[in-house]
């Protein structure tokens, strides 16, 4: 387990107590999670209000900025990290500033009531996976082909040849087969290897004119150089990109089946 240091929290704060140790924790790069009535108003790329209500504001060790709603997953304003904050008391109310220069922006929000406040320093070195499948790139490939190029038609996937199954078969815009071959992590040399094996077992099978892409998040050192002198290509696509596609798919589906219910 981790030593951690104490947190903080201040039922119903003063708002002049609200206001200092606020900014002590922003000094010190602590995590803030701050529960009130509150008011937004931000100007920079454009230009918002949001009136008093209870809301639940974060300041991240990063500077990152969030005011929750009560409701929904997504944050009504937000700054990224990286800011500098002003905080004070004017007038009977706490302001908490988040600013950036460039490009200039900022976030004002103003409490006239402190429910609750914590402060803590976050301890974090977990590695973040995305759990997304090779067939779930497939799919979403199926469903939007552009995800690999424009004009891209996919004819077929998991096409058995000798050397084993292509994940996704077709045509590109100028009517050249197309090989895929899907990665979910960094691509190594292995993978290259694999697409040249499908390419050279199609061209025994077909006089057409033929290209092998190789689709992954990255490409492992080295690999670009391989790719390039066995004439095959690259095309950078993350797995959260796909499973967005995915998600639109079935949001796509439910609105079909609605439409065809009236």
């Amino acid at each position: 387990m981790s030593t951690r240091t104490p947190v903080a929290v201040i039922e119903n704060p003063t708002l002049q107590d609200a206001a200092q140790h606020i900014k002590q924790a922003v000094s010190e790069r602590k995590a803030v999670i701050v529960v009130g009535n509150c008011w937004v108003d931000y100007k920079g790329r454009a230009s918002s209000k949001l009136e008093a209500g209870e809301r639940i504001v974060m300041v991240k060790e990063d500077g990152s900025v969030l005011v929750h709603r009560p409701f929904g997953y997504e944050p009504v304003n937000w700054q990224p990290s990286g800011c500098m904050f002003q905080t004070r008391l004017k007038d009977g109310v706490l302001q908490v500033r988040a600013f950036r220069k460039k490009p200039s922006e900022s976030v004002k929000i103003s409490f006239d009531c402190v429910n609750l406040l914590t402060i803590m320093r976050l301890v974090d070195r977990g590695e973040f996976s995305l759990h997304a499948s090779e067939s779930d790139m497939q799919k979403a490939i199926l469903f939007d082909p552009t995800l690999v190029e424009d004009g891209f038609k996919p004819i077929s996937y998991e096409k058995k040849v000798d050397p084993g199954f292509v994940d996704v078969y077709g045509v590109d815009k100028d009517g050249k087969l197309l090989v895929v071959e899907l990665k979910r992590v960094t691509a190594g040399k292995n993978a290259v290897l694999q697409l040249a094996k499908y390419i050279d077992f199609i061209k025994t099978v077909t006089n057409r004119e033929l290209r092998g892409i190789l689709v992954a998040p990255r490409l492992a050192k080295g690999v670009q150089t391989l790719l390039t002198s066995l004439g095959l290509e690259f095309k950078s696509l993350e797995p959260k990109t796909c499973a967005d596609v995915l998600r639109r798919s079935e949001t796509r589906k439910l609105v079909d089946f609605f439409d065809s219910s009236d």
